[in-house]
């Protein structure tokens, strides 16, 4: 009781008192309100409108049929966005210099079956088999790039025309026989089909990624403190954080539930997080930003734009073979098929319903995560609820006519507030 009056004593006579606990909470409320408010008005929107409609299909889904959040079925949900998601993060590259690559899916489909002709029908050791596809796809990617940064003809117009010629190499290589059967228990095929069935490692790899985001996030606000630029609180970070970890260990609880970790979504992660690190972290990510912004303000700062944008096509062209393959080896076949139907429109909706930018400048490779994310759930849902494709092709357009309507006016908003 004493201590008690002394303190209030004390702080009558400095003329302040401690801030109560529910009026500082309520402040801290107040604050990020304002901070959500501003993002709105002035566009940077970022993840958000995705994060809602992922919600909002997996609710709607779960309502219609309760197996849909089974364990089974998210896990292997989180392996079928893996082969259309890696193509989708080659093309976030493209699309931040404001061009479209339309050769993904035909490069996935050469990769595929330059590896099947060289593994299976000349006996090409597997692992030197998949390095060759895969270098097949950056050797495409890499002359694409140099011819759109030569000539200056729209990447578009380049890559349409890769996509014919890359499609008919593959049909070449495949010959009359049309389908190459892969072996079940090689290499290619454990991509999709090897789990981590210890516990641990969905375990151990939920609490690497929260804590490794946890470091860059604090490393970051230290670094702009020191140099006095604005900084992110530290119970911002830390409400993030814990929101991340939320997420990771429950999804790692999930998988759990089933049969583990599996490979080909850690090497998805793996991928995603490299090249998001090589994007905001390195000063070739920086010039791809600078490029996407204006090429002629990149031209005047002595970039080299024609190195930047065949390593950009070279990236994608990487990207489509590797997703070629996961895909390949999820089907554990390569036919004249591969390659075609909606995988290029898909690839290019899930980087663009994820938030990359068709305007260039903004995005990143978490945005293709989330956007083939969505796409998935859509097929997935549907498949559930004996849905014909038909109606699915229509939910995924619209979805992706919102995200492009959505993209246009963040662009309006934050061209009116000076900062497009």
């Amino acid at each position: 009781m004493a201590d008690n009056t002394r303190a209030e004593s004390a702080e009558a006579a400095t003329g302040r008192r401690r801030p109560h606990p529910g009026r500082a909470v309520a402040r801290a409320a107040r604050d990020a309100a304002a901070a959500f408010r501003h993002k709105l008005s002035s566009g940077e929107l970022a993840q958000l409108p995705v994060v809602l409609v992922l919600a909002v299909v997996w609710i709607t889904f779960q309502s219609i049929d309760r197996s849909f959040l089974s364990p089974r079925n998210l896990s292997n949900l989180s392996v079928d966005i893996v082969g259309t998601g890696l193509i989708a993060v080659g093309i976030v590259f493209v699309l931040l210099l404001g061009e479209l690559d339309l050769s993904v899916g035909s490069i996935s489909g050469l990769a595929a079956a330059l590896f099947a002709v060289l593994n299976v029908d000349n006996g090409v050791p597997e692992w030197l088999a998949l390095v060759l596809a895969v270098l097949a796809g950056t050797v495409a990617g890499t002359v694409q790039g140099y011819s759109f940064a030569k000539t200056r003809v729209p990447a578009f117009v380049v890559t349409l025309a890769g996509l014919l010629a890359w499609n008919g190499l593959m049909l070449s290589l495949l010959g009359t026989s049309g389908t190459v059967n892969l072996d079940e228990n090689g290499l290619v095929a454990r991509l999709t089909s090897y789990y981590f069935t210890d516990d641990g490692a969905a375990y151990g790899l939920a609490a690497l990624v929260t804590g490794m985001v946890f470091l860059v996030s604090y490393l970051d606000r230290r670094r702009r403190r020191a140099i006095g630029m604005p900084h992110r609180p530290l119970r911002a970070i830390g409400a993030r954080t814990a929101g991340l970890a939320v997420v990771a260990f429950a999804s790692a609880y999930v998988l759990n539930q089933f049969q583990g970790l599996p490979l080909a979504l850690l090497i998805f992660l793996v991928v995603a997080a490299g090249l998001d690190v090589m994007l905001r972290r390195t000063h070739y990510g920086r010039q791809v930003y600078a490029l996407g912004g204006s090429v002629e303000a990149a031209r005047r700062a002595s970039l080299s734009v024609t190195r930047v944008r065949t390593a950009v096509l070279a990236v994608s062209g990487t990207m489509a073979a590797a997703g070629g393959l996961l895909i390949a080896s999820r089907i554990t076949s390569v036919s004249q098929s591969s390659g075609s139907g909606p995988l290029l429109l898909n690839a290019i909706a899930a980087a663009v319903i994820g938030g990359t930018s068709l305007f260039g400048g903004r995005g990143t490779t978490w945005s293709a995560v989330l956007g083939i994310l969505v796409i998935q759930s859509i097929a997935s849902g549907m498949a559930l609820t004996d849905t014909p494709t038909a109606v699915q092709l229509v939910i995924t357009g619209g979805v992706l006519f919102a995200a492009v309507v959505v993209d246009a006016l963040s662009r309006r908003s934050q061209e009116a507030h000076g900062r497009a």
